[in-house]
C-alpha cells in the first residue's frame, strides 16, 4: 500500500499543490478543499507545527549596534555635503535581535524549503505595489502558532465535512487549525 495519496497528479503537480495548500493553511488558519487533499495537507501541516513547537524557545536575544540612515519628515534620506560630494548621514542605533540556535535555524530553513513565500497586499487599491510586504511564515509558526499548541500532543488540525461539491460531487471539507 502506498504511503501517500497520489491525487491523480504527476509528482511535480502534487508537490506544488500540497505546498501551496499547506502555505495557505498556515497563513490563513483554514482552507476549503476536498477530503483526500485535506488528509494529505493535514499530515504535512502537523509535522511543520510539531517542528515549530520543538524549536520555539531555542534562541537568544542579542543587542547589536547598527548604522541607520537619518531620514527627514518626508521619509527621504538626509544628505550632507562632504568634500564637494553629497553623502548620506548615518546614525548608530542599538537594536535587540533574536539569534537562532543551530537547530532552530535548521528548522527555519526546512520550513522555508517547503513553504511558498507569502506577500500581503493592502486592502485599499492605493500603492498596491509599494506597500506590499513579505510575510515571514516560519516566524509566524514560532511566535504565534507554536505557543498556542504548546501543551497539546498532536492533532493541531481539524477536518469538518461541508458536503458534496456542486460540479463533480467530490466531498468538500473545511481544514482548519484547532
Amino acid at each position: 500500500m502506498a504511503g501517500y495519496r497520489k491525487l491523480s497528479r504527476t509528482s511535480a503537480q502534487r508537490k506544488a499543490l500540497l505546498r501551496s495548500q499547506v502555505t495557505s493553511l498556515l497563513y490563513r488558519g483554514k482552507i476549503v478543499t476536498t477530503e483526500a487533499k485535506a488528509k494529505e495537507v493535514s499530515k504535512i501541516a502537523e509535522k511543520m507545527i510539531a517542528l515549530a513547537i520543538r524549536e520555539k524557545d531555542n534562541f537568544e536575544t542579542v543587542k547589536v549596534t547598527a548604522k541607520v540612515a537619518r531620514k527627514d519628515a518626508n521619509g527621504k534620506r538626509v544628505k550632507q555635503e562632504v568634500d564637494g560630494k553629497k553623502v548620506t548621514v548615518y546614525d548608530e542605533v542599538e537594536k535587540t535581535i533574536k539569534k537562532d540556535a543551530p537547530s532552530r535555524l535548521h528548522a527555519r530553513r526546512q520550513m522555508l524549503a517547503y513553504l511558498y513565500p507569502v506577500t500581503e497586499v493592502p486592502k485599499d487599491g492605493k500603492g498596491r505595489k509599494k506597500k506590499t510586504k513579505e510575510i515571514d511564515l516560519p516566524a509566524k509558526l514560532f511566535d504565534e502558532i507554536a505557543p498556542k499548541y504548546m501543551n497539546r500532543n498532536g492533532g493541531y488540525t481539524r477536518i469538518v465535512k461541508i458536503g458534496p461539491r456542486q460540479g463533480d460531487g467530490a466531498m468538500e471539507v473545511l481544514l482548519e487549525l484547532v
